[in-house]
């Protein structure tokens, strides 16, 4: 198939990665260095109906959208006006992302747990509420925040903080909610609407300092799969996946493409964190090269309302995913530091997640930088890969956390 992967990060990469190794000829737009090695990238406005229109002409079979920016900019929706097969929810859908007060909502009419929450079109009013709330608690901003929107404030002062800065901006809307205990893990389902199939579990890690301290980034490292008991697996499809695309199907707005469950695994069993409407970055780069079937006939299928899960499989091997991230991130990162990356062995990828070419020199230009990622048949090894191939890569200044996958020891301990 002619495949279309819109978006230029380590998401894209790795979807990118997936299709050509599945025998996929593959166009990207707007791509980046490492994407250029596998696709042909193409030149196009990143407006919603400019990509609908480059598909067409490039005569493409599907489309698969990688940020949650182009979706809820409607991609997905012009994209079918053409009669052009898109994965992805349609603009009203992807809201279960882009709009965390209205996702919330959500929640509570469909009965799918989540944390005591309330939600604020005012700082006056949000300023007042912190005077019940017990810390810590949970501060989000309700718009797109490319998975920084998040404080979890310790004290009165840093939830203070936290609501300034969200209502500094126009039309800002946040949302209060109870901090929540457990071990948090990201679950994905492919899913047309009805049908859905599961990806291996995952575990990001989101601060940017070992020990789940300092500032919230968009994720630091990633092991996957993260073990989950047959009790929480069938909770985690009962209780959230399913009632979650019938509740967007009885509002008349259902949700194909990638929902991501983001959840905290507490003593009541699992709760919603948040929901995304996407692969998450970087879950997708340990999902992805776990998986054994056809990502862009899935990819199709979903589109077309014609899923079928029992031909979605993936390995039972085990993945890691270190990030190296600019000296300054998250605040305001260091571009242009010159990269030097070293070859991979077998079950080793690099994939660029924010690089540029200047000159014929490989820079950064982004926050996250890159995503050094390996496959093994256990997760020791897959980790042990992983930072060792991160040690050998030429970036001065580096940001990268050396306790990933640190917390599946006090996940067996609970066992």
């Amino acid at each position: 198939m002619r495949v279309l992967v819109i978006g230029g990060g380590g998401r894209e990469h790795a979807i990118v990665h997936t299709c050509t190794r599945q025998g996929h000829k593959v166009l990207c737009t707007p791509g980046n260095p490492g994407i250029a090695q596998l696709a042909r990238i193409l030149d196009s406005a990143q407006d919603a109906q400019s990509l609908a229109e480059l598909a067409v002409r490039e005569a493409v079979d599907v489309v698969i959208v990688g940020p949650e920016a182009y979706l809820a900019a409607g991609v997905v929706d012009a994209c079918a006006a053409r009669g052009v097969p898109a994965f992805g929810p349609t603009r009203a859908a992807s809201r279960l992302e882009g709009d965390k007060g209205w996702s919330k909502a959500f929640m509570l009419r469909h009965g799918i747990s989540t944390a005591q929450h309330a939600t604020f079109t005012d700082l006056e009013g949000a300023l007042a509420h912190l005077g019940s709330q017990a810390m810590p608690t949970v501060i989000k901003d309700a718009a797109l925040r490319a998975g920084k929107g998040v404080t979890i404030a310790h004290t009165q002062a840093d939830a203070e903080a936290a609501l300034k800065d969200i209502f500094s901006a126009p039309d800002a809307c946040a949302v209060i909610e109870d901090f929540m205990t457990g071990q948090e893990v990201s679950v994905l389902a492919l899913t047309d609407g009805s049908a859905f199939a599961l990806t291996p579990s995952s575990q990001d890690h989101k601060t940017i300092y070992a020990g789940d301290t300092g500032p919230m980034t968009g994720g630091m490292g990633v092991i996957c799969p993260f073990p989950l008991s047959d009790t929480e697996l069938e909770a985690i499809k009962t209780r959230v996946i399913a009632p979650t695309l019938a509740g967007m199907r009885a509002e008349g707005m259902p949700f194909q493409g990638v929902l991501y469950a983001g959840l905290m695994l507490t003593p009541d069993g699992p709760k919603v964190v948040e929901f995304n409407a996407r692969f998450g970055d970087p879950e997708a780069e340990a999902v992805l090269p776990l998986l054994q079937s056809d990502l862009a006939q899935h990819c199709l299928d979903a589109a077309r309302g014609a899923l079928d899960p029992e031909t979605v499989k993936f390995s039972d091997e085990a993945s890691a995913v270190i990030i190296l991230a600019a000296p300054g991130y998250p605040g305001d990162p260091v571009r242009g530091v010159p990269l030097g990356l070293p070859d991979g062995g077998d079950g080793e990828i690099i994939f660029h997640a924010g690089t540029r070419e200047v000159g014929g020199e490989l820079q950064s230009s982004g926050g996250r930088v890159l995503a050094v990622t390996a496959v093994a048949s256990n997760l020791n090894t897959a980790l042990a890969r992983a930072y060792a191939l991160a040690d050998r890569v030429d970036f001065s200044g580096a940001q990268l956390r050396r306790d990933i996958g640190s917390r599946i020891g006090a996940r067996a301990g609970d066992a």
